[in-house]
């Protein structure tokens, strides 16, 4: 579903050069749920952002869905992301002028479907939110925000979710709930999850362990959970 070769990033300092990512190597199959780790400046986030093509590599190749990602222009990406990708932010994201059921709506209708309102009430249900339907951002929880954050990035049936620090804004109990739907829907649906976070026990419910420092992978370890 995802490979990376030799993927590596720098960026202009002044005269300098400053190298992010080093010579990235590594393939995840469909229906996998990876959990990206490593201390703050490991190069978690600019990985993410190469792999579902929010950016571009200085050197190296990034295939999705055996698609080359670095062999498009970004409007050909952004198609990409829009009819295969789902993306889960640590901020939420959600409009706030909008219900859970239109934030999850969205989607789905830039994409001209019909029976948007019904795809994103069953999605709402699944995360265990038939009863919010019609409450704004505000009038939820985080964790709740965070749930229907993610029946939106669900709503196009998208073969791979990235997940950024999801469960960055929560407390442990919650956040755990987060990862546990994560793991259902990936059951569920066998969309690949990668997970990118600093929390080691949260990453340990993941199938596999890609450890990142000062821009390489320094360990990639499959879980007991991938028995």
């Amino acid at each position: 579903m995802l490979v990376t070769r030799e993927l590596s990033k720098e960026y202009r300092s002044g005269e300098n050069r400053l190298a992010v990512l080093r010579d990235v190597s590594f393939s995840i199959p469909q229906g996998a749920f990876v959990a990206i780790v490593g201390p703050s400046g490991s190069g978690k986030t600019t990985l993410l952002g190469l792999m579902a093509g929010l950016d571009t590599p200085s050197h190296g190749q990034v295939l999705l869905d055996n698609a080359d990602l670095t062999a498009m222009d970004e409007d050909q990406r952004a198609k990409l992301r829009g009819q295969k990708v789902g993306f889960v932010f640590q901020s939420f994201q959600l409009i706030s002028t909008l219900t859970a059921i239109e934030n999850v709506q969205v989607p789905l209708e830039l994409r001209g479907e019909s029976g948007a309102a019904d795809r994103a009430r069953e999605l709402l249900g699944r995360v265990g939110l038939a009863d919010r339907l019609d409450h704004f951002p505000t009038q939820l929880s985080g964790g709740e925000q965070q749930r229907v954050a993610i029946a939106r990035a669900f709503a196009n049936a998208p073969r791979i979710l990235f997940a950024d620090e999801p469960t960055g804004n929560l407390d442990s109990e919650t956040g755990a709930r987060i990862v546990q739907l994560l793991e259902e829907l990936n059951r569920e649906s066998k969309t690949t999850i990668i997970l990118v976070t600093h929390d080691h026990t949260l990453a340990s419910r993941a199938q596999r362990i890609i450890r990142l420092s000062d821009g390489r992978v320094v360990s990639d370890t499959e879980t007991e959970r991938a028995a």
